[in-house]
């Protein structure tokens, strides 16, 4: 993994990029920036294991699906998060190439994170880089898809079989859409990759 080559391709694909040691730092830094303002949420373990809900909804309004009740508060508090000034969320796999993965079983995930914001944030883990972008696109669908399908206890083969995707037609899959960003987009004001030299979500 050579994180000095991804941030330099990062870098060059017009994205943001802060590193920082953990991610206590990273949290810190994110608390300290955002302040008043109106904040829309990704479903990331990245996220949750950094207590980023608890933090900035102390004095931001934070729209987090995670927060609903049952499906229907989760699909509502989500379409919330698709028009606010600010968006975090993270990804699935990042390449040393300057690319990264997102795979989306709803879509609220990718969504938000194409248009219609201010400012993205991408919040990252070191054990999601991969060498290049093939190889980022399999740990998404062979590391993290079926990670997350076992959070939810669905009832894929991934997690029955708990190894690698099998392209399933399960009606539980949550592979129902792949995004490949490979330049920060058009419209979006800034987008900021917070790269924390740690292992976090899936």
């Amino acid at each position: 993994m050579d994180i000095e080559k991804t941030i330099r391709s990062l870098e060059r694909n017009r994205y943001t990029v802060r590193y920082f040691c953990t991610a206590k730092d990273a949290a810190d830094y994110l608390d300290g920036l955002l302040d008043g303002c109106v904040i829309g949420f990704g479903d990331s373990h990245t996220m949750m294991a950094m207590n980023l809900y608890e933090r900035l909804s102390s004095h931001n309004t934070v729209y987090d699906p995670n927060q609903g009740k049952d499906n229907d508060e989760f699909l509502r508090i989500a379409k919330k998060c698709l028009t606010t000034d600010i968006y975090l969320t993270s990804v699935n796999a990042m390449s040393e190439t300057g690319e990264m993965v997102n795979i989306d079983g709803t879509g609220n995930r990718i969504a938000a994170s194409l248009f219609g914001h201010q400012k993205v944030f991408f919040v990252v883990g070191t054990n999601k880089i991969e060498p290049d972008l093939e190889k980022a696109v399999w740990r998404a669908r062979n590391v993290a898809a079926p990670k997350n399908s076992a959070k939810y206890s669905l009832k894929t083969p991934c997690v029955i079989k708990g190894d690698k995707c099998y392209d399933c037609a399960s009606p539980d899959r949550i592979c129902n859409a792949l995004t490949i960003y490979m330049k920060k987009m058009n419209d979006i004001e800034d987008v900021e990759v917070i790269l924390i030299n740690e292992d976090l979500g899936f």
